[in-house]
């Protein structure tokens, strides 16, 4: 009984301490965009230096996920993301003391290096200590709180901003960071996998193809789709990432092994996530502008218009978790994209200058449910569609392409918005702002279609053979 107990009490810790580093790394992503006003009023930089504050971020971040994934499972998945955590609460509190738009903007990579070194990991560490029969329910609840983090970046950056100063949005990290160190390295179980040799042809490989992927589609807006330098980055950065596809087949330890993606679920829900997040990442990017540009609100009251849409996943994505256990991630996934979809099209419909909120609610309120049914059987798909040795790898990997969805959402649907209108007047930023989200609703909408090819019922836990019960020891 006392065991048991201890287990529990386990299993709250590791759910509690993962939600609240993996809320801080989501969180990061896009809470500079409404400060980034402030920011050239008191450091200067042009507008392509101020954009950098954002993308230097999701660079760094996108492009060593797997790195810090692979790094975890080698050497110690707690000990990992104490490492990364710590890198990030400093790295916060650099770019809260910077002197210069530069030193910013480098701070901010840095952060992004910690983020890809904890975030991967923060499931891994989550899956090791709840028992399989709740982990529907945990991951519903992380999923709540990374949702509430994506969408609230924008709520938090402006209040912040507006109420004290832009350096908060960074000191913020700081005493979270403090507490969570202690705790974790307290409560936490250790974890390996290691009997997975360290793969550095495949790690520099994934990391130089998506250094030149990201970096080209996070340049594009600025630069141009037919710049040298993005179209350097796209070409090499996919011919970097076929190399590492080939390398996956043909290694004996890859740091992701491609027969992976032969797996329906594992395939469908990474496929699915890029859309979601590609569709989702770019729409939020614009229409937290909207409401600040085109309908005159302040970034506290544009915050707050969108609680309907933002804080939904807080109280819808637990009983998700829950329907995940009950009937099947499938179902749920397909039901939430397909409603997020919904929801950004009817916004989409309602978009003018002078739209009243009445007519913006029935959009925010069910895209908020579909983005709340979505994140708990996501995660929950992806760590049981692979053994217990290769839940650092996908992790990983489903948080690397997450991220390189949003940097292309954001670069697709800008690009969409800047041929079709601009910055000049209400009704300009309204005429790019419609199209760029009917496109996001169409992607989200294709990956509720490829969610139907996962299969139907979610696997049963199975007892696991003693081989993988030695490589990795999930104890809590």
């Amino acid at each position: 009984m006392k065991q048991q107990a201890s287990s529990r009490g386990g299993a709250v810790w590791a759910l509690v301490l993962t939600s609240v580093a993996g809320f801080m790394a989501a969180l990061d992503n896009l809470v500079v965009t409404t400060a980034l006003p402030s920011i050239r009023a008191d450091l200067g930089g042009e507008l392509a230096e101020l954009e950098w504050t954002v993308n230097a971020y999701t660079l760094t971040f996108a492009v060593l996920l797997m790195t810090g994934a692979a790094l975890g499972d080698r050497f110690g998945r707690r000990r990992l993301f104490l490492a990364g955590l710590a890198v990030f609460t400093a790295a916060s509190a650099a770019a809260a003391l910077s002197p210069g738009i530069g030193a910013l903007i480098a701070f901010r990579a840095v952060q992004g290096v910690g983020a890809a070194v904890m975030m991967p990991l923060t499931l891994t560490l989550l899956t090791a200590a709840v028992p399989p029969a709740r982990r529907g329910m945990a991951y519903g609840i992380f999923g709540a709180v990374t949702g509430l983090a994506v969408a609230s970046g924008p709520l938090v950056g402006g209040s912040l901003t507006e109420h004290l100063s832009w350096q908060w949005i960074f000191w913020l990290n700081v005493p979270v960071g403090l507490v969570l160190l202690p705790l974790a390295r307290l409560r936490l179980a250790e974890s390996y996998a290691p009997k997975a040799p360290l793969d550095l042809r495949g790690t520099v490989l994934v990391s130089a193809g998506l250094f030149g992927v990201v970096y080209a589609l996070v340049s594009a807006t600025g630069d141009g789709w037919t710049s040298p330098g993005v179209l350097t980055g796209l070409i090499a950065g996919t011919a970097l990432l076929g190399a590492f596809v080939r390398h996956g087949f043909r290694a004996a330890h890859p740091v992701l092994p491609m027969r992976l993606f032969r797996n329906r679920a594992f395939f469908g829900i990474n496929v699915a996530s890029l859309l979601m997040f590609l569709g989702m990442f770019g729409s939020i990017f614009l229409l937290s502008q909207f409401l600040q540009s085109a309908l005159g609100y302040s970034p506290t009251e544009a915050g707050l218009r969108m609680l309907p849409w933002t804080g939904m996943p807080m109280l819808v994505a637990p009983v998700a978790g829950y329907l995940s256990d009950r009937f099947g991630g499938r179902p749920v996934v397909v039901t939430g994209l397909a409603l997020q979809a919904l929801g950004l099209g009817l916004f989409a419909a309602v978009l003018e200058p002078d739209v009243a909120y009445a007519a913006q609610l029935p959009g925010l309120i069910i895209g908020g449910i579909g983005m709340a049914l979505y994140f708990a059987p996501a995660s929950s798909l992806v760590m049981s569609s692979v053994q217990p040795g290769e839940q650092g790898m996908a992790s990983g990997a489903n948080n690397a392409l997450r991220e390189v969805g949003g940097a292309l959402g954001v670069a697709v649907l800008a690009s969409v918005f800047s041929a079709h209108g601009g910055y000049g007047s209400p009704q300009s930023f309204a005429d790019g702002t419609v199209p760029a989200v009917w496109i996001g609703a169409g992607v989200v909408a294709l990956a509720a279609l490829v969610a139907l090819f996962i299969p139907g019922r979610r696997p049963e836990p199975g007892p696991v053979p003693e081989a993988a019960d030695a490589r990795v020891p999930l104890s809590a």
